[in-house]
């Protein structure tokens, strides 16, 4: 008898407990466009937010609403941007590619060390001790933290330890600008092809001695490029809000500092800028 009080007992709650979560799922069901998920499986699944959104459902979802254009995934490609916009029958809108630039120069071919790291090999532990040794204090110390952070490939570090970006690759997901101690990363839209490629506060031709592509301030591109270049603490600052497609500034640079990334031929100097025929690594100064 007992049994079968503790039988019925449990079938009665089991018979209650389903009701409720019928009830519940009749009271608290939110209805979700169906397109949604078939405009997730056209994106890249990178959830790197380049669009500004935390992830490619997040995207889809304001997609769907109408709050944004396909054009704003630009990891996607052209193909893929037409393709959402045509399923959902609106335009695809323009959104400029964004990347990551690197303001320095120093590899190791040109850049000095003060001093041997000994420790964790990676750019956040080394700058812990003394700035990483490097004799720049603000240059890029070429232990890749960059590069291992990056879930899509787009940095890989070239024969002298300095990081380099590829364009087509980079999401402009920001997590080389975060971890970089030097904070020598910003991002950019692709369009900015005149670059600053130092960040060296220090003036005069003595810098050279620790790097032989640091800008030394002589103000020549500021010069060259009135109102377009002004020098603050020491460094050339570029209004991007003016024309900024012009090579003029880099002509005179002595050191190559200031450049023009071109996208097929990669980095462009002046014709003043000394050149770097060194392959090996620059000799340490001594201690």
């Amino acid at each position: 008898m007992l049994v079968l009080t503790a039988v019925g007992a449990i079938a009665g709650l089991t018979l209650l407990l389903a009701t409720l979560l019928v009830v519940a799922n009749k009271k608290l069901y939110v209805w979700e466009d169906p397109r949604i998920d078939i405009v997730e499986t056209m994106l890249p699944y990178a959830n790197c937010g380049a669009c500004g959104l935390p992830g490619c459902r997040p995207f889809a979802e304001a997609l769907v609403k109408g709050d944004t254009l396909p054009g704003k995934c630009t990891v996607s490609s052209e193909e893929g941007r037409a393709r959402i916009a045509g399923f959902l029958g609106v335009d695809v809108g323009a959104e400029e590619k964004v990347v990551a630039r690197l303001a320095c120069a120093g590899g190791s071919n040109v850049a000095r060390n003060h001093a041997r790291y000994d420790g964790l090999m990676n750019c956040r532990a080394a700058a812990q001790v003394a700035g990483g040794g490097k004799g720049c204090f603000w240059g890029c110390l070429g232990l890749a933290d960059c590069r291992d952070v990056c879930d899509f490939d787009a940095i890989h570090m070239n024969a002298n330890a300095l990081p380099v970006v590829d364009e087509g690759k980079c999401t402009a997901c920001g997590d080389c600008v975060d971890i970089c101690p030097k904070d020598l990363f910003s991002l950019h839209p692709v369009s900015r092809r005149l670059w600053v490629a130092c960040k060296s506060l220090e003036a005069g031709d003595e810098l050279l001695d620790d790097c032989e592509v640091a800008c030394t301030a002589c103000g020549r591109c500021a010069m060259d490029a009135p109102g377009l270049i002004v020098m603050e603490s020491n460094l050339p600052v570029i209004d991007y809000t003016r024309n900024h497609q012009t090579q003029a500034p880099i002509q005179r640079c002595p050191t190559g500092a200031i450049v023009w990334i071109d996208p097929v031929t990669g980095i462009v100097k002046g014709p003043a800028a000394k050149k770097i025929v060194r392959k090996g690594v620059l000799r340490d100064a001594p201690t």
